[in-house]
């Protein structure tokens, strides 16, 4: 990932180190999800039908310690993250999973993806509730009994403890922001076209 900030994330300082805990409205859900470079998570999942709303920030570490330079450092505990809202009604948890293993990163490489290495880039789900929780846990048991890959899932299934922390806003929808980029173009623009082909159901073009 290109890791030059501009200025206008410099001056967005006010929304740094801000624990992110929105009303949700009548009728969503959120979870937080980790699994590599959060431009490329958050091209994905803004293109799903039924997602509300994304937000790409940092989870695991402490507050202090959720700014981009910090997180980069690998010793904060934090892992790059995206917070999705979704409709159930239109769009089912197990669904949401779907994606993430199978289209949005790859589960089995630990701490490391395309060419990003080091634990802010893991793959984890910080769930909120007991139902998210169980229901990932018995999806990684498929898979694993299915084969779906050769090699085993590392996909931490760790609490979010209400500790997400919203990234500076120059981070917010890169992807769609800046296609031509070239992190973005070699990277992340492949990733988003995978996961409409493969799943052409569930992609839209309207970002969220």
């Amino acid at each position: 990932m290109n890791r030059n900030l501009s200025a206008f994330a410099i001056l967005a300082a006010s929304l740094m180190g801000t624990a992110f805990s929105p009303s949700l409205k009548a009728g969503t859900d959120s979870i937080v999800l980790a699994g590599g470079c959060f431009w490329g998570m958050q091209g994905v999942f803004e293109h799903v039908k039924g997602v509300t709303n994304t937000v790409v920030g940092y989870a695991g570490g402490k507050k202090d310690t959720a700014h981009y330079e910090m997180v980069a450092q690998r010793n904060t505990g934090h892992a790059e993250s995206i917070r999705i809202t979704w409709d159930p009604s239109k769009l089912t948890y197990r669904d949401l999973l779907k994606i993430y293993f199978t289209a949005a990163h790859d589960p089995t490489t630990l701490n490391r993806q395309h060419h990003d290495e080091g634990p802010e880039y893991r793959s984890a789900i910080f769930y909120s509730n007991d139902e998210q929780k169980t229901g990932a846990e018995a999806y990684i048991r498929e898979l694993n009994a299915a084969r779906v890959y050769r090699d085993p899932i590392v996909t931490q299934v760790v609490p979010l403890n209400g500790a997400f922390y919203p990234a500076e806003p120059d981070h917010q929808h890169f992807l769609d922001r800046n296609p031509d980029q070239g992190y973005i173009a070699n990277v992340d623009i492949p990733l988003l076209n995978g996961f409409r082909e493969k799943y052409p159901q569930f992609y839209t073009r309207d970002s969220k």
